[in-house]
Order: C-alpha cells, then sequence, then structure tokens
C-alpha cells in the first residue's frame, strides 16, 4: 500500500475532514459522465490532496463512484481506500462521536465484504477505542428509532451507512485494500426527520434553497438540524483524528 485514498458521501464530509487534517483543496475535477447522466448532476467536484493523499466526495450511497473513480485514484499508486465519514448507530451502545471500525460490510444484495486482517488491525490501531461490529449499507436511510431497531435485529450490526459496501467492492476490484472509518453522527433512539434528509442531492452537495424555505416553512425543525450537526461535526472530528494517526 501507498498512500491513502478517503472516499466520503458528501461534500460538506470530505471539506470538514479535509479541513481537520490540513489538507490544502485541489483543483476542481470533472466527472466522467455517462451519455444518460445530466450536466447537473455530474458536474465538477472539489477534492483535497497532497502527495499520497486526496479526499473526495462520491456522492450519497457512493452513487458517483464509478464517474470520479478514476480522477480519485489519479496519480495514487496501491492507495489504502477508506470508507470515512458518519454512520448511523443502530447498536443502542454507541453514542454520536464513536467510532466504528468494522471487520465486515454488509452490502445491500446480502454480501458480506470481509476487511483483511492485517489491514483491520492497522486501522484499528490508529483508530484506537472503536466498536468492530458490522456495519450494514443500505439504500435508503434508516431514519426513525423503530427502523434502526428492525435492522439491528435483522443483522446484529453496530451501524448503518450508504456507501462503504460499494467503496471496498469498487477498490477489491481495483485489487486494493480497503477498510472504513465511521462515527456515529445520530443513536439508535434518535431520528433523521425526512425533510432534513432531502436537503442533501445525491451529489452530496446540500441544496441551500430548500434548506431557507424549510427554515421559513417549518422553523420547528431546527433544534434537530443543529443537534444533528453537532453530532456530525463531532463524528468528524473522531474519524479525522483515526485519519491523522493512520497517515503518520
Amino acid at each position: 500500500m501507498s498512500g491513502l485514498l478517503i472516499l466520503t458521501a458528501v461534500e460538506l464530509e470530505a471539506a470538514g475532514l479535509a479541513r481537520e487534517l490540513e489538507v490544502p483543496a485541489e483543483t476542481s475535477r470533472p466527472s466522467h459522465s455517462s451519455p444518460r447522466a445530466s450536466s447537473r448532476r455530474f458536474s465538477s467536484y472539489r477534492t483535497y490532496g497532497r502527495p499520497g493523499l486526496r479526499i473526495a466526495p462520491v456522492g450519497l450511497g457512493a452513487a458517483l463512484l464509478a464517474e470520479r473513480w478514476a480522477t480519485c485514484r489519479a496519480g495514487l499508486h496501491a492507495p489504502l481506500v477508506i470508507s470515512a465519514g458518519v454512520c448511523g448507530g443502530i447498536d443502542p451502545r454507541l453514542a454520536p462521536g464513536e467510532l466504528v471500525v468494522p471487520g465486515r460490510v454488509l452490502a445491500p444484495d446480502g454480501e458480506i465484504l470481509t476487511v483483511p486482517p492485517a489491514v483491520h488491525a492497522r486501522v484499528l490501531a490508529a483508530a484506537g477505542t472503536a466498536a468492530t461490529g458490522l456495519l450494514v449499507t443500505t439504500r435508503a436511510v434508516v431514519s426513525t428509532p423503530a427502523a434502526k431497531a428492525a435492522l439491528r435485529s435483522a443483522t446484529g450490526a453496530a451501524a448503518v451507512d450508504m456507501e462503504s459496501a460499494a467503496i471496498l467492492a469498487a477498490a477489491r476490484a481495483a485489487g486494493l485494500e480497503a477498510a472504513a472509518i465511521r462515527a456515529v453522527s445520530d443513536g439508535a433512539a434518535e431520528s433523521v426527520p425526512s425533510e432534513l434528509a432531502a436537503l442533501l442531492g445525491p451529489e452530496g452537495r446540500l441544496r441551500g434553497g430548500r434548506a431557507l424555505l424549510l427554515a421559513l416553512t417549518r422553523p420547528q425543525t431546527l433544534p434537530r438540524a443543529l443537534e444533528l450537526r453537532r453530532g456530525s461535526r463531532r463524528a468528524l472530528a473522531a474519524v479525522a483524528r483515526a485519519l491523522a494517526a493512520l497517515r503518520d
């Protein structure tokens, strides 16, 4: 392995990790759009990097991973690929800000992706204290305590995200080793209102107009939005500390 390729879901995660790690922005990169894709969705995107390290967003659910994979990897030789960012806790023992470094990831189609033991040990050593239980990747946001409890009962997983399975699978297909470093932004007993989840587009950008409209028409959502923001910041700071130790 040589270097790190850190992939997040949304641009805010990439920017937050870059700020914590003091990694400068790179020139905006174009996506390789498919013939059926709209030019708006597959526009240029911001990455952050220095020699041997890049941080890049690949969209909610890793929807833009295929289009961005080549440009994300450009200039990196055999990097360790890290699926980084926030996740939802479904183990009631996990509080916001706690790290999750899974040894296995359950994909939406039921496939289990296993992190190589040596890689998992290296990442876990960098993370320090972290949950190591199953991480389940879903196609949609698991937004309510009831849905989280049901997913926990069905899978026994510790946490849930929407990208790690796709990122680990893409790395494996490219002959690269990969792992996930996630931290809990919302616990098992917390909800993520659908109105707030809808503020992010598939490319991971905040829909500013929709956010303003929501603030004007549904001001009661603001306290929960602020709680989620604090939880996400705490989570990203924890992920950044683990990444800093892994990089050193």
